[in-house]
């Protein structure tokens, strides 16, 4: 295949993805919660619009904006798995999606280099297909991961949350301490536990961070812990109690969690054994035998 088309192909895919990625930015600026905000006072003072005009208008920008709502909407699903698997800079979502094109990129030039256009295309869109998905995947094999350490760190979370609350410390101050304390322990869930105190400390209700908790980790056992911080801070009963009540629980339950998975083991061992170590046992008990009647009979 020349070289000059191969350069030109690059250079399309390129300027495809750069310009989906402009229009994408461009789009995405529109809805940002400051202007929203500036554009009640961007009217002029004393205008007293046509409410006919008006709700001409309005349906007339739903109907328009109604890609960009679900633009916005799978934005915002891709920025709580990002949150999900611990990545929640505000840059994530934009390094995320540069990933995507450029490992699709990657992955479709080599064939249409190496075969040509007629043969090589459909490889191409084989491998951009692939190296789009490559991020997914990753994504979430990452979210698997975050949530299973924050399920098993999160008993002794709690038991160091008791500690602190029955030490003196406010909630606040215990969960700031404990997530400076699980830093090198529990990282996942040491991080969890900053961004919420974080949340708190920036003036965010107390209620509303536990429920932005549990929706990060998505987790049954911290969505009831979540249900249970709300009611204990709406009733004023003790903290230290119902967080002791609620570690005896999700240590059982992680208990419970292993004895299953120790269950299960003998099961899961009989693909190995048949398929690796029984064929070598044949081998070696039988092979003898075999080859001998072979010798004796042919």
């Amino acid at each position: 295949m020349p070289i000059d088309l191969t350069v030109t192909l690059v250079a399309v895919f390129v300027s495809v993805a750069l310009t989906s990625a402009l229009i994408a930015s461009v789009a995405l600026s529109r809805t940002a919660p400051a202007l929203k905000r500036l554009r009640p006072t961007l009217r002029p003072a004393g205008s007293d619009p046509d409410p006919t005009a008006v709700s001409d208008s309005t349906s007339a920008a739903r109907r328009d904006s109604k890609p960009l709502r679900k633009a916005v909407a799978k934005e915002s699903r891709l920025q709580r798995r990002l949150a999900s698997a611990g990545w929640d800079q505000p840059e994530a979502p934009r390094v995320y999606r540069g990933l995507q094109i450029a490992l699709a990129i990657a992955c479709a030039v080599p064939p249409v280099a190496v075969l040509g256009i007629p043969t090589g295309w459909m490889f191409a869109l084989l491998g951009a297909t692939i190296g789009y998905l490559i991020p997914d995947l990753m994504l979430a094999r990452k979210i698997g991961q975050q949530q299973k350490a924050i399920q098993n760190g999160l008993p002794d979370a709690l038991d160091l949350l008791v500690v602190c609350v029955e030490a003196g410390s406010s909630l606040d101050q215990a969960i700031l301490r404990a997530s400076e304390e699980l830093e090198i322990a529990l990282p996942p869930m040491a991080h969890q536990l900053r961004t919420m105190a974080t949340e708190i400390r920036a003036g965010k209700p107390r209620l509303e961070a536990f429920q932005d908790f549990a929706k990060r980790t998505r987790l049954d056992d911290v969505r009831a812990l979540a249900a249970m911080l709300i009611q204990t801070d709406r009733f004023g009963t003790s903290i230290a109690q119902a967080l002791r009540t609620h570690a005896d629980t999700v240590r059982t339950k992680r208990r419970q969690r292993a004895e299953e998975r120790a269950g299960k083991v003998g099961v899961k061992l009989v693909f190995p054994l048949v398929l690796c170590l029984l064929p070598a046992l044949y081998v070696i008990c039988l092979g003898p035998i075999v080859v001998r009647m072979y010798r004796t009979l042919f």
